[in-house]
């Protein structure tokens, strides 16, 4: 991918396509596997044939070149290559028509004066509010102690990727790393026009390998709930659950709570952190810098 460019500049179609189908072997399809291929994965006319398309339709489709698939041809498409109904709902986007808008100014995201407050109330309870381009806009006391290991904590994958804390931090850290690289290609799949997200891509890019070699995967992939596995310097070993949920008065932010198994040892680790960090609770506005007390 050119760093340069935004990310509707990829053929992101076409790069999901052919990663996907990269990753199917002739056997996963019912497809008898005939000599050595060159490449690994389904061929595009193996593809199209279990699409029931022509083969020349399906490289077009590829190669960016249809415009305008039906939402029949898509379903069939997904079903070749098997995709599970997220994956499926990503390629629906993604296969949108590229009409291309004028370059916009990025935006600068704010969190909303009564959600910082909201936030500011749970003293038992890592709370913070995400960009699409998973940005940390805000974090009450608990979620600031959590991520007191990092040098920075101003972004999911820059945390991720580029402060050498993360590979302790995150107990499995591939998964961690997966999930996350995940999230941002849906939000790229939803507003490939955002110059945050091209930013973030391109900088994560340039200075990670790993993440490159993630990015390229087309992996696609909501935050909703999930345990995380950490390692904090001052309390130990923590088993977290988070549900994320998508704030209505700005629709592209996330809300993402976390919580510890009550009666274990995650729980009294996390309340051993809110003792040590106690004090002013402060909840982070990336847009502006400033701290709530």
């Amino acid at each position: 991918m050119d760093t340069d460019k935004d990310l509707a500049a990829e053929n992101a179609l076409g790069g999901f396509l052919r990663a996907r189908r990269a990753r199917l072997r002739p056997e996963d399809v019912g497809i008898p596997a005939s000599g050595r291929r060159r490449v690994p994965g389904l061929r595009r006319e193996e593809v199209a044939a279990l699409a029931g398309v022509s083969s020349d339709y399906y490289t077009r489709l590829e190669q960016g070149r249809e415009q305008h698939p039906s939402q029949q041809l898509l379903e069939a498409v997904a079903r070749a290559l098997r995709l599970d109904d997220e994956a499926a709902a990503h390629l629906c986007r993604v296969a949108g028509p590229a009409t291309r808008r004028t370059r916009r100014a990025p935006r600068v995201e704010r969190v909303a004066p009564h959600l910082r407050r909201l936030l500011d109330t749970w003293r038992d309870t890592p709370a913070l509010v995400l960009s699409p381009a998973l940005d940390l806009l805000a974090r009450n006391r608990l979620a600031n102690a959590l991520h007191a290991d990092f040098a920075e904590a101003d972004n999911l994958l820059r945390m991720t990727f580029l402060d050498p804390v993360a590979r302790h931090f995150h107990r499995d850290w591939d998964r961690a790393a997966q999930a996350t690289v995940a999230a941002l290609r849906r939000a790229a799949g939803t507003d490939p026009d955002d110059p945050r997200l091209s930013e973030v891509v391109g900088e994560l890019s340039l200075k990670s390998d790993d993440f490159r070699m993630l990015w390229a995967r087309h992996d696609v992939r909501t935050k909703t709930r999930e345990a995380k596995l950490f390692h904090h310097s001052q309390v130990g070993d923590l088993e977290l659950h988070y549900e994320s949920f998508t704030v209505n008065s700005a629709r592209t932010q996330q809300l993402v709570v976390y919580q510890a198994e009550p009666g274990t040892p995650s729980a009294d680790a996390l309340t051993l952190l809110g003792s040590l960090s106690a004090g002013p609770v402060p909840a982070r506005d990336a847009a502006s810098g400033a701290v709530s007390d």
